[in-house]
């Protein structure tokens, strides 16, 4: 029997790695309480503040990874979402929304961990480059369509842009693509083991930035 013929896919170990944190985030009570409609759009435009500072962390990096042999194939264009976070900021904040824009702790820690990556270990970042864009072309549909049937944002419009990948006509597709790209990682057993565990770190990240919105926006008894 060949014994490369069981080897499991890096694609699918970094899945199922980080699948039961994965599900935690998804569930956090903030989440739970966004996605059932039971918070305004003020929890909306806050939690897309939050977005705002890990992507422009994760994107102000990427022209300084383009060559690099680990990181340089994950770097894609039409995945960045700073300038569509920042159009829906505008929507919902107004011209302004800079002005006394700030991250919460959780999300400082979580900016700050992915420019160190960037800087010191171009694989670590592929983790929080995996972490987020994938579940921005799966899950982050689902947030997209309670907030336009929520608070009445037109179809694929200001305010859910983050959402929409103009770029990617077919997500299926280009998702299939992406863990092939995680597949061919230039990366020895141990460093992908480390980037598995940079993973299940960027869902904490995520995690303790749920629980500090939820303590910002606790429903009312």
């Amino acid at each position: 029997m060949d014994a490369s013929a069981t080897v499991v896919p890096f694609s699918t170990l970094i899945r199922t790695a980080s699948h039961e944190q994965h599900t935690e985030a998804e569930s956090s009570a903030f989440m739970s309480d966004l996605l059932g409609g039971r918070l305004g759009v003020d929890a909306y435009a806050r939690y897309t503040e939050q977005l705002w500072f890990v992507y422009r962390a994760l994107e102000e990096a990427a022209s300084s990874l383009a060559g690099d042999p680990v990181a340089g194939p994950f770097i894609q264009p039409e995945l960045f979402r700073t300038a569509e976070l920042e159009r829906d900021l505008a929507h919902l904040r107004g011209p302004k929304w800079r002005q006394g824009l700030a991250p919460l702790p959780a999300t400082a820690g979580y900016a700050d961990r992915v420019e160190e990556c960037a800087r010191t270990w171009p694989a670590g970042y592929v983790a929080h480059h995996y972490t987020r864009y994938l579940g921005d072309l799966s899950g982050g549909q689902i947030i997209r369509d309670k907030a336009e049937r929520t608070w009445g944002f037109a179809r694929k419009g200001d305010g859910v842009r983050f959402y929409v990948f103009e770029q990617i006509p077919n997500p299926a597709a280009f998702k299939r693509g992406y863990r092939e790209l995680l597949d061919r990682v230039n990366a020895d057993d141990l460093e992908k083991q480390r980037i598995i565990d940079e993973c299940r770190r960027a869902f904490d990240f995520n995690g303790a930035v749920f629980r500090e919105l939820a303590e910002e926006f606790p429903l009312s008894a």
